[in-house]
């Protein structure tokens, strides 16, 4: 089959999106050869698919509390630990529970020790009442 490499153009409507989805899955399928003509195209119609999805699907920052419990999940650290990180156990369980926001310093440590982007702990939320 040959390739379309050369009618590649700009995502400018949802039915072009979904042409380029399907074949980015065909090329996917194929056991494709490094800085081949298809290998090529599949990088191109990637860098267009993920431009158009970016300004067309944006995804939200996680809720900060959110964040930090899938971290702890991904790193098979238990939720009692983060009472390390934070520095006692009942301030731990105030982030938690949201009847605490996270402080600067907080922000640096789960920073430091977790890897959670500074720009998603930093979001803004409620605290519930206690």
């Amino acid at each position: 089959m040959p390739t379309q490499f050369h009618m590649i153009r700009p995502i400018k409507s949802n039915k072009q999106y979904e042409n380029y989805l399907q074949r980015a899955y065909e090329l996917m399928q194929k056991d494709l050869q490094p800085n081949s003509n298809e290998s090529d195209e599949l990088e191109l119609l990637g860098i267009l698919i993920e431009k158009y999805e970016r300004e067309n699907y944006p995804i939200e920052p996680p809720h900060p509390i959110e964040a930090i419990l899938f971290r702890l999940d991904q790193m098979n650290m238990k939720t009692s630990e983060l009472s390390e990180i934070l520095g006692s156990r009942s301030r731990a369980s105030e982030v938690l529970s949201g009847k605490r926001k996270l402080s600067l310093s907080m922000i640096r440590k789960l920073h430091s020790v977790l890897n959670i982007q500074p720009e998603i702990l930093i979001k803004d939320y409620q605290v519930s009442e206690r």
